[in-house]
């Protein structure tokens, strides 16, 4: 096992990687910004160090990390999520300086990262892909060719794209020619790179993603999939594991394929292949994620397996102590995200201080989370500062959970998602499944919601109403 883990990360995923290593009995090292030195990753770890005043920087720079996990006698560095988790280089680095990367290979990466590439390698082991273009686009003539012989509407994406930047859905051939240099500057800016990938647009889609574990041995199972189809500008909010749409013969199915083309490529550790998926549970894939997703969580609750725990005794060189026919699906999981953020304006990142943190606890409910009072949400990262994650033996049962945990949550100095997400709960379309990546926007009244007062905004009032009486 390893000597010491160097956490590359923040928030609630680097509080949870030092969690998963100390019950594992290994000693862990965190970094952090100027702006985040009581951060509660930084309390948790054994050691800690700023490594940036430019907080942008901290979590970017490859260099500084290796040198610092060096120096210190780390042995690993566990990516998390975001940041430097699918960077190609950074794991080419770790390797370079005999630093374990708690991840794939920096040649799989590579290899995934890239998505007409990624298309291609997953089509030749019978992975289902949306109809498309095989590669990159040469030009937008070939775009338009295409187009007519697939049917629009198409989807332009950014070949090495991500977080929803450099998608555009075109319902003609004109509005295909004037997005199409829109998309390749958009990803040009973002990725690097303008290269644009071409595909069918699957209409009023859900959003499917198969969970699998691969060892350095050749072993790989599926955990099973996740229904993220409630989004916001293309970014997740509500995940459910298992999803509503595909049965058990679906699951075995599906799952086999995936743990298979994962096998043939050499994948291990966690990774995460998604999907597009009609409503009859037709599923075709669009990419894969070679990291830990913000979302593990529920399928966790609904195996009882500890992906992070897992991931790093694969990179320490362990085989899977599970094999597929061990691996029981149980109940229904919920994840919420709690954004700071405004639904109302957009969803506009909400910056401030955190006055009251009350989060909920009880059979079935689990936080993650590294906020609390005196927490500040800074202008410099993800507006996602808390995840409630609820059990149910049915999916009823896991919204009453839900909606009870979100009932008793209390966030104030910032605006949250949580009366959003409350509402969402209540929904009948919700509770029924019938939900698509277009569920928010279809459904616009959801945000017709009443904002309620904190008990620190109430005590104010009060106080502000008896010195009014009396004059004071």
């Amino acid at each position: 096992m390893f000597k010491k883990i160097l956490v590359a990360n923040r928030g609630e995923i680097a509080c949870r990687i030092i969690k998963a290593s100390h019950e594992l009995g290994i000693p862990t090292v965190a970094i952090y910004s100027d702006v985040e030195s009581t951060a509660r990753h930084v309390k948790m770890a054994d050691e800690a160090y700023m490594i940036g005043a430019n907080p942008l920087d901290t979590y970017l720079n490859k260099q500084l990390i290796i040198d610092l996990a060096k120096s210190v006698g780390a042995d690993a560095i566990h990516p998390g999520y975001g940041f430097l988790a699918e960077n190609e280089e950074f794991a080419k680095m770790c390797e370079d300086n005999g630093i374990t990367f708690i991840g794939p290979s920096s040649e799989v990466i590579a290899m995934m990262g890239d998505k007409a590439r990624s298309k291609e390698i997953m089509k030749k082991f019978g992975v289902p892909t949306v109809p498309g273009s095989d590669g990159v686009l040469k030009s937008v003539e070939e775009a338009v060719a295409l187009a007519k012989e697939i049917g629009y509407p198409v989807l332009l994406k950014a070949s090495a794209g991500g977080g929803g930047r450099g998608i555009r859905i075109c319902n003609d051939e004109e509005e295909l020619k004037r997005n199409y240099e829109q998309a390749y500057k958009e990803a040009e800016k973002a990725f690097g790179r303008g290269d644009l990938l071409l595909e069918k647009y699957i209409q009023n889609p859900k959003h499917i993603e198969f969970q699998i574990l691969g060892d350095k041995y050749g072993n790989v199972i599926h955990l099973g999939e996740r229904d993220c189809s409630i989004q916001r500008r293309n970014q997740k909010l509500v995940e459910i594991a298992p999803s509503l749409v595909l049965d058990e013969e679906k699951r075995r199915k599906y799952g086999e394929i995936c743990a298979n083309a994962a096998k043939n490529i050499g994948y291990y550790s966690a990774g995460t292949m998604e999907f597009v998926s009609d409503l009859e549970g037709n599923i075709y894939f669009i990419e894969m994620n070679t990291r830990i997703q913000v979302e593990h969580p529920v399928t966790e609750m609904i195996t009882g397996i500890d992906i992070v725990r897992e991931q790093i005794k694969i990179a320490a060189g362990e085989k899977l102590s599970i094999k597929q026919e061990d691996v029981k699906f149980n109940g229904f999981a919920i994840e919420c995200r709690i954004n700071a953020e405004d639904p109302k304006k957009n969803y506009a990142p909400s910056i401030g201080t955190i006055k009251r943190y009350y989060a909920p606890g009880g059979f079935g409910v689990r936080i993650e989370s590294s906020a609390s009072v005196g927490f500040e949400v800074t202008p410099y990262f993800d507006s996602m500062i808390a995840k409630l994650i609820c059990w149910g033996k049915t999916f009823d049962e896991a919204i009453s959970v839900t909606k009870a945990a979100l009932d008793y949550f209390e966030i104030s100095g910032v605006k949250t998602t949580i009366p959003l997400l409350k509402e969402i709960m209540k929904d009948p379309k919700f509770k029924e499944g019938m939900f698509t990546t277009k569920y928010l926007q279809e459904n616009p009244q959801l945000l017709d919601y009443k904002e309620e007062l904190s008990k620190e905004d109430i005590v104010s009032f009060i106080a502000a109403s008896i010195a009014a009486h009396y004059g004071l």
